[in-house]
């Protein structure tokens, strides 16, 4: 599937102006005669929150840029949650009430494939697997999007846990959210079974070994039958050696990170690792790029095109709002772009063109998963943390 279609067409939040007013000083409205032509893309984790606590002077940014009618957008390679959810635990943990048409988190494009881009490739009413996040949030998380028929790997392990034996110590974990599956294995006849039609890795899974295995068979499989081994594979007559030739669900992951920022001082492996792994066991079982043969997958979030073309228009959309939806905006003239990761934030806002025409300026951030010496992508500008950043982008736009 074009990755322009992921990006495209219907809102996926209900939006609202921003408040009127912070603390004792008034915000900008519409009223006012001066319009910021700068916008501001901030990542959340090692940028304003550091294992879910406030990194100083990140409330403080946030509120003044609230009080100036300057927007901005939160842009983040996390998730597992609702974004009203999410944006409402940033709110109090910041103190800053925030609105949830200002973040954009990895998996919320997901929400358009439910419609598709045409009846046909529409999966609201088909069975679709997701894997990632605590518990079953993220299951929850896309049936709020529209799917109606969703399963997670813990539903199938406690339908039949020889599917991954080395999961019976986590059985009272899965017991707390899983559900019987809508249609029943079957062992005799898997045809006649579960058929999943497309996998979506929402947020970085918490039991590897399982979700592993269960995507595992899901690529392998015939037509996506549960327990099914397609024929093709292995075929060196047919396209990628008939791996992923026999109507197999398509892969999805909404975050590409390697690393991310947590409590413990080392940056820690996320969603991107998991990935590498199962690109690993897939490679080991069919041969891999050595022998020609490719996963295809379709991988969503920084630093990809389309994460900050869907962020470019929120934050469009968003400042019409606040300023009236007046027709004579000034255009955005750029947009600093405030990130702790070199891989995904800057490299994303350095590659980014601008259907708009903005430009996109890149800062980099000491608190989070770069500490120091060269990063991998070079960014604009290097400050210590978000305040200090914001405060050097204010000063560069010649916004007193």
């Amino acid at each position: 599937m074009r990755l322009q279609t992921v990006w495209r067409a219907r809102s996926l939040l209900q939006r609202a102006p921003v408040s009127c007013t912070f603390g004792r000083r008034a915000i900008q409205t519409a009223s006012s005669t001066r319009v910021p032509d700068f916008a501001f893309a901030f990542d959340i984790d090692g940028v304003l929150l550091r294992s879910s606590k406030p990194i100083p002077g990140a409330a403080d940014s946030l509120a003044l840029l609230k009080e100036q009618g300057i927007p901005f957008i939160l842009l983040t390679n996390g998730g597992g949650k609702h974004e009203t959810e999410r944006v409402a635990e940033i709110s109090e943990k910041l103190s800053v009430p925030l609105d949830p048409s200002v973040i954009v988190q990895s998996h919320s494009p997901f929400a358009e494939l439910v419609n598709g881009p045409d009846e046909e490739r529409a999966l609201e009413n088909k069975c679709v697997l997701v894997a990632g996040g605590d518990g079953d949030n993220c299951r929850r998380v896309a049936e709020q999007y529209g799917f109606k028929n969703v399963v997670t790997p813990g539903d199938i392990f406690m339908a039949n846990p020889s599917v991954w034996p080395f999961s019976k110590n986590f059985s009272n974990y899965y017991k707390t959210f899983a559900r019987p599956l809508p249609k029943p294995l079957d062992p005799t006849d898997p045809i006649k079974g579960l058929k999943i039609d497309a996998v979506f890795v929402f947020n970085d899974p918490r039991d590897w070994a399982l979700d592993t295995q269960v995507i595992m068979d899901l690529l392998l499989s015939s037509q996506g039958h549960v327990g099914t081994l397609s024929e093709k594979n292995g075929r060196v007559d047919l396209p990628n050696h008939g791996y992923q030739q026999d109507g197999q669900p398509h892969l999805y992951f909404s975050n590409p990170d390697l690393w991310w920022a947590a409590a413990y001082p080392l940056p820690r492996l996320g969603q991107g690792g998991f990935r590498e792994a199962l690109e690993g066991v897939w490679a080991a079982t069919t041969g891999g790029p050595s022998k020609g043969i490719e996963l295809k997958k379709t991988v969503i979030g920084k630093p990809y095109q389309g994460t900050y073309e869907f962020a470019e228009r929120q934050l469009l959309r968003n400042r019409s709002k606040t300023f009236g939806g007046a027709a004579d905006l000034p255009p955005i003239r750029r947009v600093y772009m405030v990130g702790d990761n070199p891989e995904s934030d800057i490299r994303g806002a350095n590659s980014y063109r601008s259907e708009f025409g903005s430009s996109w300026h890149s800062i980099l951030v000491r608190t989070g998963v770069y500490s120091g010496g060269d990063p991998a992508w070079a960014p604009k500008t290097i400050m210590d943390d978000v305040q200090k950043g914001v405060q050097w982008a204010l000063k560069a736009s010649k916004w007193s």
